[in-house]
């Protein structure tokens, strides 16, 4: 295993599932890995694994896990020459990547002036425009005068989506049919992108009734080297936020397959971008539209990492410590049109409705399972935090097979203490219509009672 020749150490900005996947990266690589926890988290599964653990702060985010003096201080002192900000948190923070770098320390992710461009929806969109990416209509800039923005939906026509141009997550994200509703929602977009991201603007777009939600995973480095691992369906959504991922999608042939990649690689490359990402796309009636780029490593790249058979976190960390990606990435480029990749791998999010102490953990095995988490018997899952508590990823010869693989690894999982929704999940994989393959964004929402009555 190739370790960083300059990187002894490394720490980890982050908590729970991602900050032990990192610390397990790092420690097959021999690097040290340093974790950080703020009081609500003293006993989680990251600080036991890891080699020191700092605490930083009282449980609110705002006091721990997003302060960046905390975490700089805390990296300087236990002597780590990098930091890896994980999933969430400061991951996409161009500040944070700046304030890290000036302190004289690694930021395991893009350059800062690269994350403020693509974190940018309005800026990404025309750079997109530029590579063949194909776009939905919309303004080509923020929007918050009503006369404008009237003026804009009659051209793309209805219906339309307001987006927050920093936003993600839902946040900052209003559907408008009818032009008498687009003041009203306007004003309400801007109110909550200024509320969740410190940005008011907002950008308008077409609005896609029932597309696909297709992403590929990116790894690039400092050499113009750009690695395309197939792509990841998301389309199992409850109000904008994945549930089940897969891959490869099956709404995507191999000549999508490869006018994304040819696009995306040539964006990447362009913009020199380093580490690992993912640019997101809807598909609908066998076209695809450019989205997003999401410039860190996503939760669901195990479902990749299973049909690529690459590590990303350990790519990731040598693209941004050495500046190269090594020999594992060779056979991959963006003309192999997932040629490369083996097999069907599908990804469960498993989600706690509530707090509580696990009182009872069961863990499934076998070939071609794997579970990510940070739970174990007796550990706390607090209020505080995102509500995903484990990943649960199977790999198999082809999708059928797959779909049966997480079907039996549901039925071993078993979590007590708390509530989750691995019912919902075991209702989603014996569904017919999940198992044609053919469905939208809008397929779960319309089956989500009878689904969570399970």
């Amino acid at each position: 295993m190739k370790k960083p020749a300059h990187l002894k150490r490394l720490l980890i900005a982050n908590r729970g599932e991602i900050a032990v996947r990192i610390i397990r990266a790092c420690h097959e690589m021999g690097i040290e890995a340093v974790a950080v926890y703020s009081t609500a988290d003293k006993d989680s599964l990251h600080v036991r694994l890891a080699d020191k653990a700092i605490c930083i702060g009282p449980p609110p985010s705002a006091k721990s896990y997003l302060d960046r003096n905390n975490l700089v201080m805390a990296a300087i002192n236990s002597e780590c020459e990098a930091i890896h900000p994980g999933v969430g948190f400061l991951s996409e923070s161009a500040s944070f990547a700046k304030f890290v770098r000036d302190r004289g320390l690694i930021f395991i992710g893009p350059d800062p002036e690269v994350i403020e461009l693509l974190g940018d929806k309005v800026i990404a969109r025309d750079t997109a425009r530029r590579f063949a990416l194909p776009v939905t209509p919309g303004t080509r800039e923020a929007v918050d005068d009503p006369q404008k923005a009237l003026e804009a939906v009659r051209e793309i026509g209805l219906p339309v989506i307001i987006k927050a141009a920093a936003g993600g997550g839902g946040k900052g994200m209003r559907i408008v049919r009818r032009e008498e509703d687009l003041a009203e929602n306007l004003s309400i977009a801007g109110r909550e992108a200024e509320a969740n991201f410190a940005d008011g603007r907002v950008f308008i777009e077409r609005y896609l009734e029932n597309p696909r939600h297709v992403e590929l995973q990116i790894i690039a480095d400092s050499n113009g080297t750009v690695a395309v691992l197939g792509e990841r369906d998301c389309t199992v959504q409850k109000n904008h936020q994945k549930l089940i991922e897969e891959s490869p999608s099956p709404a995507v042939d191999n000549d999508m397959r490869r006018r994304m990649s040819e696009g995306a690689s040539a964006m990447f490359r362009e913009l020199k971008y380093r580490g690992a990402g993912t640019i997101e796309f809807l598909v609908e009636k066998g076209e695809f539209y450019f989205m997003e780029v999401n410039a860190r490593v996503q939760v669901e790249h195990p479902v990749s990492e299973f049909v690529s058979g690459v590590d990303i976190i350990r790519q990731q960390i040598l693209a941004c410590s050495e500046g190269k990606i090594d020999g594992e990435l060779e056979e991959f480029n963006a003309k192999n049109s997932g040629k490369n990749l083996k097999g069907h791998a599908i990804e469960c999010r498993i989600n706690a409705l509530g707090p509580g102490k696990i009182s009872r953990l069961e863990i499934p095995g076998g070939p071609g399972v794997r579970f990510d988490s940070f739970l174990y018997q007796g550990c706390t899952v607090s209020p505080h935090y995102d509500s995903m508590v484990a990943k649960l990823i199977v790999h198999n010869r082809d999708r059928e097979a797959a779909i049966a693989r997480m079907i039996r690894a549901l039925n071993e999982l078993c979590i007590e203490g708390i509530k989750t929704n691995i019912n919902q999940q075991r209702w989603i994989m014996r569904s017919d219509v999940f198992k044609s393959g053919d469905f939208a964004t809008s397929w779960y929402e319309t089956i989500a009672k009878e689904a969570e009555h399970e």
